[in-house]
């Protein structure tokens, strides 16, 4: 299993608005990708923004090659959630899962 971790940030007068697009939209088109496994959404304050924090797991590289494409390091951000967010990373961490409880 691939842990696909990525962050991104939004000001506080905006923090419902990317937690909104990610259950309305992100979830409901990644739930259609064969080897998406499950993703979690976290937050915690930095100073005046919220810091975004987007685990999605995936069953192989090759299942996140299918949803990112070949550079799989490249952030993959929908002009909706660049909109609602202040800034965000523009690469992504991959990680091999070595246990699960």
């Amino acid at each position: 299993m691939i842990l696909r971790q990525w962050r991104a940030r939004a000001l506080l007068a905006d923090a419902a608005r990317y937690p909104a697009h990610f259950r309305g939209k992100v979830l409901p088109q990644l739930r259609r990708l064969d080897g998406f496994l499950g993703g979690h959404l976290g937050q915690r304050r930095l100073g005046d923004r919220l810091e975004f924090l987007v685990l999605t797991r995936w069953a192989s590289m090759e299942a996140v090659r299918a949803f990112a494409g070949a550079d799989v390091e490249t952030a993959v951000v929908e002009p909706e959630a660049a909109a609602v967010l202040a800034d965000y990373d523009a690469v992504v961490q991959h990680y091999e899962v070595l246990e699960a409880a």
